[in-house]
């Protein structure tokens, strides 16, 4: 996943980061409401773990600013506020999960895990695409019952790509779900690891088009693969 972090505690932010990147998923962290509107509105991310007492402001203005401009990336609250109201409050505004602190970060992650599949229409921890089985929550991959093993920025393309099928996913959207901001390779970086996953998924169901001018589309083959 792509996830935006908002915390204003260091330490807080600098361990969900370090936890989350450990997983696989590329992080940004903003420390205050303003940079992360800035960043929400510049970049696409499968979730955003909000803080709501933020040094400029409420956390739940943000989120009020994210659904008034239709923006539907998934948010996990993230707060000390443990009243009930404060959790209504966060719900009715588009919240889409409520964790109060301290916390575990293992339920933390799994808790991103479950918001981000259901956004996607996946009720379960692992998807299915003909041949293909991929478990989200193990990180496993197989393809006719035989794991295939994927490096974490091939897991986390294929990821991208499940969560798309048939819609086409632009090189500069799956360039920021390797690197995040930290520009740390060229976008010919992204066609280095597609050209990667194909050939340990040449046997699978799941093919992955490359549209000239448009990007990448990842699709269910029908019938007998030729």
């Amino acid at each position: 996943m792509r996830v935006l972090v908002v915390e204003d505690t260091h330490d807080v932010a600098e361990a969900i980061v370090a936890h989350f990147q450990r997983q696989g998923h590329v992080c940004d962290h903003a420390a205050s409401r303003e940079d992360a509107a800035h960043l929400a509105n510049l970049e696409p991310y499968d979730l955003i773990v909000l803080d709501l007492n933020l040094p400029d402001g409420s956390g739940l203005t943000l989120l009020k600013e994210l659904r008034t401009a239709r923006n539907d990336v998934p948010v996990l609250v993230l707060t000390a506020r443990m009243h009930v109201e404060d959790k209504i409050d966060a719900l009715d505004l588009g919240a889409d999960d409520y964790l109060v602190k301290p916390f575990d970060l293992r339920e933390l992650e799994a808790r991103a895990r479950a918001v981000s599949r259901r956004r996607h229409g996946v009720a379960e921890a692992a998807i299915d695409a003909g041949n293909l089985r991929c478990d989200f929550a193990a990180r496993t991959v197989a393809i006719d019952g035989c794991e295939v093993e994927l490096t974490r920025r091939e897991f986390i393309l294929l990821e991208a790509f499940l969560g798309n099928l048939g819609r086409v996913l632009e090189k500069d959207d799956l360039y920021s779900r390797l690197y995040g901001l930290t520009g740390e390779a060229g976008l010919n970086a992204v066609e280095v690891y597609i050209g990667r996953l194909r050939r340990k998924l040449e046997t699978a169901d799941l093919e992955i088009k490359t549209l000239r001018g448009l990007g990448y589309q990842a699709t269910v083959r029908q019938g007998e693969r030729p």
